[in-house]
């Protein structure tokens, strides 16, 4: 027995050192064989290749059986992984997701909201107020104001609505990914204090609203998103369905864009964007480029 304490505590602090988590400090009236377990991340990026390959003959399967054009941008800043399908389609309607936009073009020209104003924020985010809306996007400058906004903020495919008709912006999945990152990371002219502001109100939309990629969430993740839809009479009778948001929790910081159009109605709208957003969440963890696998060391007298 003995130095089996200096041999076996020599054995924990190697495996600490050696990057190892989750190491057992040794008893002293314990054994003279010790096992010491740990954990290490390895580098696996040809298996995530492998996976990500698969998820995304799923996804074209599952698109492949939708009505429209269904388009799609996720990106995971915390692993770096992205997918996407049709992001630089830049013609698709944004509807009432371009109210988040015109919010952050006017706190870039105001810097500092008025209470009314705030009050016409809430409303116009939180319960997609098209008279909020209306009075916002005019205080914003109206299109000149949101082209500039967009300029700024390095939206190259993003285009206001003519006139008064905000909701006829157009854009592109990998825009909205953009304008989700100025959120989350600054940039653009926003301040910290703005952008809490923003994300904090797409995160208490109303509950009715609150569908979408929302779907991406496991339990106890955290959402913030903007939906947006709308009949297109002139197109077939047909809806334009979109939603964005970033979907927060364990392991996982993800922004996710996906944009519909010629879809027959607007629940159908709904289900292709909610179905997948559900496959890409449910699959986000096996995308990893690193696996976490145990360790071992033994230490002998």
């Amino acid at each position: 027995m003995r130095g089996t304490r200096k041999v076996a505590a020599g054995v924990v602090v190697a495996a600490l050192a050696a990057g190892c988590s989750g190491a057992v400090a040794p008893d002293a009236a314990g054994p003279a064989d010790i096992v010491v377990r740990c954990l290490i991340t390895v580098p696996d990026e040809a298996g995530a290749a492998v996976v990500k390959a698969r998820l995304v003959r799923e996804v074209d399967r599952y698109l492949s059986r939708q009505p429209g054009r269904v388009v799609y941008a996720a990106h995971d800043l915390k692993t770096g992984i992205r997918l996407g399908r049709g992001a630089r389609e830049h013609d698709m309607i944004t509807a009432s997701g371009a109210k988040v936009d015109i919010l952050m073009a006017l706190l870039t020209k105001r810097g500092r909201l008025g209470t009314a104003e705030r009050d016409l924020a809430t409303l116009m985010i939180r319960h997609s107020d098209n008279r909020a809306a209306d009075a916002l996007w005019w205080r914003a400058g109206g299109g000149a104001g949101l082209a500039a906004f967009y300029r700024a903020a390095g939206l190259r495919e993003t285009v206001p609505g003519p006139g008064r008709y905000w909701g006829g912006t157009t854009t592109s999945p990998a825009d909205r990914l953009e304008l989700l990152r100025l959120l989350v990371e600054g940039g653009g002219g926003l301040s910290t204090a703005d952008r809490r502001l923003v994300l904090g109100l797409m995160a208490r939309v109303h509950r009715e609203q609150a569908w979408g990629v929302s779907a991406a969430a496991r339990p106890g993740d955290r959402v913030a998103l903007k939906n947006g839809w709308t009949p297109r009479p002139f197109v077939h009778n047909t809806w334009a369905v979109t939603s964005y948001g970033r979907v927060t929790g364990p392991g996982r910081d993800l922004l996710l864009a996906v944009q519909t159009d010629r879809q027959p109605n607007h629940g159908r709208g709904i289900q292709a964007i909610e179905g997948l957003s559900r496959l890409i969440g449910s699959r986000l963890e096996a995308l990893s480029p690193w696996r976490t696998r145990a360790c071992a060391a033994q230490a002998t007298t």
